[in-house]
């Protein structure tokens, strides 16, 4: 009997998975899709607390080299894509190149990316709400926009704790309820959103530009403060590790083959081209927002565009970006959402999960059991917890991912050397794999100790889960002798 560790999926078995779902992107909606959750969700977010707290101007270096360690991760990525057509993205990749109980790792850990993830969304954009509905004259009353438990201002002065942040779960069950309509719809939807985007960013880049004043750059790299992650190079590193949130929209991308045509071939496009137009995208916005904005002013500020745009005096532009940007975060969750729904369907049908998380609705064809569960758990982390450290969570279990994918790329290649590949990532079987994972290896070990902590805990969670659940429920258990033909040998 084969231990579970060593239990592997043919790639056979994973091409001929049919989970119900409709083909329906090309790789221009797989472009859109990254670019869509991508721009934003660190761009809109992230980008004034690790400026603030860890890199001062020198954030553009960080948002330099997350990519380049994306770009080597990507590369891996897109090639176990054109081989493995499957919609659990790295899980689905590990599971044919490493094994089950490595496969269930990377899963569990997609999990966190994904929900936490759009948790940290879903915060950011309730900040964005309630900078537009000021201006508008509306308030909303901080104890209900912030993460409970934190200190909110009140309107005479006085210093109140906040209950929970509903704005935040207001728009993850109004994009819940999105998804669940079909992902024909929401993806048209969606590309309309993405266009909104780009011309809000681009109005900003133009408005703002003029305005940038050059001392907001000096120092470019703050001195260390004697806190390993406050400024100076560890500052820059640190920062790089929350720059991950904002790029884990190829990974997304690569989660969705199961509503792709041609997955093979459309999906290392869709990965390949996301990751080029984010990086410029980011440093470029990244470099004029730290010129307008002193990165001193925005240590807790996760709202940082509506920020920058009001330094310009301009009433009526400042409404219509902050407007757009919060439009503009339905893609960002949408996006989000749909990876999180698709490796819980992929897991499921797996049998590691419940096999209701993968019940299909009949008439849309969506995995409406896993949508509810994103939402639920979305929204406590969204209403309870800080942003700050959401991204971090967010960006520690996306590097783990990665290590594993650039891991899984060199155990096919020396395993399975003639296999037919759509793309091959170049220079040999260990340049780039190896070059991932010591890039990645290095911003996950920059990252602070109680983010360690909450991942050590969440992995133990997982294994007891595993242990207990998983490993007997696998479809690729050989004492489930109906599907024995499954089983890798």
């Amino acid at each position: 009997m084969s231990h579970a560790f060593l239990r592997r999926k043919s790639i056979e078995s994973n091409a001929s998975n049919q989970t119900g779902l409709k083909r329906i992107f090309g790789p221009w909606h797989l472009i859109i899709l990254g670019v869509g959750i991508t721009v934003g969700s660190g761009l809109f977010s992230l980008t004034g607390v690790a400026a603030g707290q860890h890199a001062g101007p020198a954030v553009i270096l960080s948002f330099l080299i997350a990519p380049i360690a994306c770009a080597f991760a990507g590369l891996c990525y897109a090639e176990l894509a054109g081989v493995i057509s499957s919609g659990g993205s790295a899980y689905s990749y590990t599971y044919v190149t490493l094994g089950e109980t490595a496969a269930w790792s990377v899963g569990w850990s997609l999990v966190l990316e994904y929900t936490v993830g759009a948790a940290a969304v879903a915060s950011s954009w309730s900040g964005y709400l309630s900078s537009l509905l000021r201006g508008w004259g509306i308030t909303l009353d901080p104890r209900l926009t912030h993460a409970s438990f934190t200190d909110v201002v009140m309107a005479d002065g006085s210093i109140e704790k906040a209950w929970f942040n509903l704005p935040s779960a207001f728009i993850l069950l109004c994009i819940t309820l999105l998804l669940m309509r079909g992902t024909t719809e929401s993806s048209r939807i969606n590309a309309v959103v993405v266009i909104i985007k780009m011309l809000v960013i681009a109005s900003v880049i133009i408005v703002c530009f003029p305005h940038i004043q050059h001392t907001n750059y000096e120092p470019f790299i703050p001195p260390n403060t004697g806190e390993f992650g406050h400024f100076g190079f560890s500052g820059v590193m640190r920062a790089a590790g929350m720059a991950f949130f904002a790029y884990v929209g190829f990974d997304i991308v690569s989660s969705a083959t199961t509503d792709t045509r041609n997955p093979q071939r459309n999906i290392p496009i869709g990965v390949i081209g996301t990751l080029i137009a984010c990086a410029l995208i980011y440093v470029v916005f990244a470099a004029v927002l730290i010129g307008v904005v002193d990165y001193r002013t925005m240590i807790n500020d996760a709202n940082p565009v509506a920020t920058a745009i009001d330094k310009v005096h301009m009433p009526w532009l400042a409404s219509l970006v902050k407007l757009g940007v919060t439009i503009g975060y339905i893609t960002v969750l949408y996006g989000m959402l749909l990876g999180q729904s698709r490796i819980g369907l992929t897991m499921a049908n797996d049998g590691l999960l419940p096999k209701k998380l993968a019940h299909l609705h009949q008439k849309t064809k969506t995995p409406w059991t896993a949508h509810i569960f994103s939402f639920i758990a979305c929204s406590i982390l969204a209403g309870t917890l800080p942003i700050g450290m959401l991204g971090n969570m967010t960006s520690i279990g996306t590097l783990f991912a990665f290590i594993v994918v650039c891991l899984g790329v060199i155990a096919l290649r020396i395993r399975e050397p003639d296999l037919e590949r759509w793309f091959r990532v170049p220079g040999g079987t260990f340049l780039v794999p190896v070059l991932g994972i010591i890039t990645c290896g290095t911003i996950m070990l920059s990252m602070d100790k109680g983010t360690w902590i909450r991942l050590g805990l969440w992995w133990v969670a997982g294994m007891v889960i595993y242990a207990f659940y998983g490993a007997k429920k696998s479809l690729l258990n050989p004492k489930n002798a109906a599907i024995k033909n499954l089983t890798d040998t």
